[in-house]
């Protein structure tokens, strides 16, 4: 691999005191801690599609962003020339890990057979570069919402040719993301939804969806492909009422279907504000559950109302999420894929790096300060004392089953009025910013 696109050296960990903007502040990959390495507890990647496919883009004009490596040759000369300045960067920014869609990797042919050998190809090649440098595959998945004849939909599709291209698309994805060692595979129904019920049969488009799956499933047993199945919940964009809208919308549809077991989610910060809802809430209602299985490390902007996956700089907000990520255990077999693009002006090859290091120095800060609040058990202890009621006596009864409302009834009614007692938040939210400042 020749390693000219990028007149950068190894990204290195400097300390907090640098101001050298090409280093890393708080992430030391090497670091040790709790006996495990920063990188292993951390497991950063890097998305292929925004890092590498993304061009400057937004909702009102064309792209900004030109590459050298993107410039001469053939479609597929350029899809193989992009692939080596993507682990290029890979290691340079010290990321051992990356995510694609099959069409990011290698184009779209004229037929579902072209499309596949180009796909076959790129993987190849991806695979001696993933032996040369240790980079590994967190996820592989396949873009069933670029293309028009998706445009109502994949699996929820009206037209069951369509549901067939997509299911012969998803197979190749899964083969070529079994092949390269992928840990995980994941499903983002981007047109899995509907604008207008005038034109939609709700039910069968859903029993469609949980079909779809089912077979997948069944597909990854045969060729014994052993990676987590993962949802990415959002709520809007492209479609109007999308059927994956959030975490809990996802665990009532994996449940009826019974494919609570094979499928977790994958949780991306810009969609679960999007659905109106904080990054830690969606990521505790997927821990609650045992479904919390990896995060799409972006942001939002809260004036804009669209999805513009913009990389994590909020210290506060990423630790609230880490802290509940840390509850859970960690994310297993998941990881942090940087699920962010530069900003449409941000042109230049060192804001690709700019960008990452800023994100990763993010995660590593409120990583710490995560671990730290939990060690101090400070906020757990609060907790814990606030339901200490139910540790015995009559709020045990009612945990443990015993309880019914006769028996609740009688004893209330031989007791004083409740008395009130404050939840504290003021002082919680200024004990977390003792942390923070």
């Amino acid at each position: 691999m020749a390693k000219q696109n990028f007149p950068i050296k190894k990204i290195e960990y400097e300390g907090p005191e640098t101001d050298n903007p090409l280093a890393f502040r708080h992430y030391n990959p090497d670091e040790i801690i709790g006996g495990k390495s920063m990188k292993d507890h951390l497991r950063f990647s890097i998305a292929y599609w925004h890092s590498f496919r993304g061009v400057g883009l937004d909702p009102f004009g064309g792209g900004t962003i030109t590459r050298p490596w993107e410039s001469k040759g053939s479609e597929m000369g350029i899809a193989l020339k992009r692939m080596d300045a993507a682990f290029e960067f890979f290691e340079k920014i010290q990321a051992p890990y990356y995510c694609f869609h099959d069409r990011d990797i290698a184009p779209e042919g004229k037929t579902l057979g072209e499309s596949n050998r180009n796909l076959k190809t790129v993987v190849t090649h991806a695979k001696k570069l993933q032996k040369a440098t240790g980079i590994k595959l967190l996820w592989g998945t396949a873009n069933l919402f670029s293309n028009v004849r998706y445009m109502c939909g994949a699996a929820t599709n009206p037209d069951a040719h369509v549901f067939a291209y997509a299911a012969a698309q998803v197979k190749a994805a899964l083969d070529a993301t079994k092949y390269l060692g992928g840990e995980n595979y994941v499903f983002w129904g981007g047109r899995e939804g509907y604008e207008t019920l005038l034109n939609t049969d709700l039910k069968r488009e859903q029993d469609h969806l949980a079909r779809f799956m089912h077979m997948a499933v069944d597909y990854a047993k045969k060729i014994g492909f052993k990676g987590q199945f993962l949802i990415e919940p959002k709520p809007k964009e492209p479609t109007k009422h999308q059927y994956d809208f959030d975490v809990a919308s996802g665990i009532a549809f994996l449940k009826t279907y019974k494919l609570d077991k094979h499928f977790k989610f994958n949780i991306e910060t810009n969609h679960a504000t999007l659905a109106g809802h904080s990054f830690n809430h969606e990521i505790e209602v997927a821990a609650a559950v045992g479904m919390l299985g990896s995060i799409d490390a972006n942001t939002g902007d809260t004036l804009l109302g669209w999805d513009t996956d913009q990389f994590p700089t909020d210290v506060k907000d990423i630790t609230l999420g880490m802290i509940s990520i840390l509850k859970a255990g960690g994310l297993g077999s998941g990881g942090l894929n940087f699920d962010a693009k530069l900003r449409r002006p941000s042109i230049d090859l060192d804001d690709l790096f700019l960008a990452h290091i800023g994100g990763m120095d993010t995660y590593a800060l409120a990583f710490k300060v995560a671990r730290q609040i939990l060690k101090d058990k400070k906020f757990s202890s609060f907790v814990k004392d606030r339901y200490s009621s139910f540790d015995s006596g009559m709020g045990k009864e009612i945990e443990s089953g015993k309880a019914t409302f006769e028996t609740l009834s009688k004893r209330v009614i031989r007791m004083k009025e409740p008395v009130p007692v404050s939840g504290k938040q003021e002082y919680l939210e200024n004990l977390l910013n003792s942390y923070l400042y």
